[in-house]
């Protein structure tokens, strides 16, 4: 895999919003330019790819050398491999019919261009240059053999968007459609669990826990009124942090039993984390029951918070031990707990998601 830190190649990336586009250079994971911010046209479609054109130039005329590749994050639905956009894209109507963005930009510009959704890139630049090899640097610090190479990374934004990462390689499916958001939401199995967990998820509920449904409060004020540093409904604004941790923690349990690996969150309601990590841990180390009344975990991989420097040192020392070999004096080490672990990104989704589109492009580069 490419040691991205120390290579000399250049990427092109931009960060697309309906609203804003912005724009910059990457080398070495780490930008080398000013970013650019332009207006995205997003509903007319030759404005909007005359925007990106015009951004794209402009940026690569501040470096003075032809960059190696363009590689983004771009909203779905979206035939990402094939660099295709279209369909049902609220902040980009003009894409709703197709638009073959990644063959446009290459002919424009002639270098190679990679196109991935957002949670794929976060959970990619987190496995690459964030909170895996930072997990696995402090286990081998710790004197602990133990080793992670999976990584699922959820974004908690204006929607609740998932990437996996396997044996250092990004899952994007056969149809680039793998997703969290349309999981069912706790206790509501006809409703998707997005709508318990985004944005607008922490406004309702609470206007629902303080019987004040008109307030016109963002994620940030509710947390200020959870602080008890803006007026309102504290124990509402708790409550409303509560309940979206619960959910969050349901749907996180599906793919933490079917990845086996590392869980990070990003996204901007993650400032909010201590309001709402207790119940998520909390419903990640629930039981669940057979129908003879037997019990299991809802994972069977213990959940340790690896924010927590004593759960992390539980996590990091597990449960070593000798075993003798049968019929031999050989003893070997075995350690039988199944445990993982679940942080909060030290990157942030940003830079993960750029850091993500960088190595994305440079190890397909190699490939090449």
């Amino acid at each position: 895999m490419t040691d991205f830190k120390n290579d000399p190649r250049i990427v092109l990336t931009l960060d697309a919003g309906g609203t804003n586009m912005v724009f910059g250079a990457m080398k070495g994971g780490e930008f080398i330019t000013d970013s650019l911010t332009l207006p995205a046209h997003s509903d007319t479609l030759d404005l909007c790819l005359g925007t990106m054109v015009e951004g794209f130039r402009e940026i690569t005329g501040r470096l003075g050398e032809k960059p190696a590749a363009i590689s983004f994050a771009f909203p779905g639905p979206a035939d990402y491999p094939n660099g295709i956009i279209g369909g049902y894209l609220p902040n980009f109507p003009s894409f709703r019919d197709g638009v073959a963005l990644g063959p446009f930009l290459s002919k424009t510009f002639g270098v190679p261009v990679f196109i991935n959704n957002d949670g794929d890139l976060f959970a990619y630049g987190e496995a690459l240059g964030g909170i895996l090899p930072e997990v696995n640097a402090m286990l081998e610090a710790a004197g602990s053999s133990k080793r992670y190479r999976n990584l699922i990374g959820y974004t908690f934004g204006t929607g609740f968007g998932i990437g996996m990462v396997v044996n250092g390689e990004l899952n994007r499916g056969d149809n680039s459609c793998v997703e969290t958001f349309c999981l069912p939401l706790r206790g509501r199995s006809d409703i998707i669990v997005e709508d318990g967990i985004a944005i607008r998820a922490v406004k309702r509920l609470y206007g629902e826990f303080s019987g004040d449904r008109e307030h016109k409060f963002e994620p940030k004020d509710i947390f200020d009124i959870a602080e008890g540093t803006r007026p309102g409904d504290m124990e509402a604004a708790k409550k409303a942090f509560a309940e979206i941790g619960a959910a969050a923690g349901d749907a996180m349990a599906t793919a933490a039993t079917l990845v086996d690996g590392l869980i990070v969150i990003g996204g901007g309601v993650t400032a909010s984390h201590k309001y709402f990590m207790p119940s998520l841990l909390s419903v990640l180390r629930s039981k669940i029951h057979t129908l003879g009344g037997e019990e299991t975990g809802r994972i069977q991989s213990y959940v340790y918070d690896l924010d927590d420097p004593a759960e992390f040192a539980a996590f990091a020392k597990g449960d070593s031990r000798k075993l003798k070999v049968y019929g031999f004096d050989d003893e070997v080490i075995y350690d039988p707990q199944k445990r993982t672990g679940i942080a909060i990104s030290k990157l942030g989704a940003s830079k993960a998601i750029s850091v993500g589109a960088y190595t994305f492009a440079l190890n397909r580069l190699d490939r090449k």
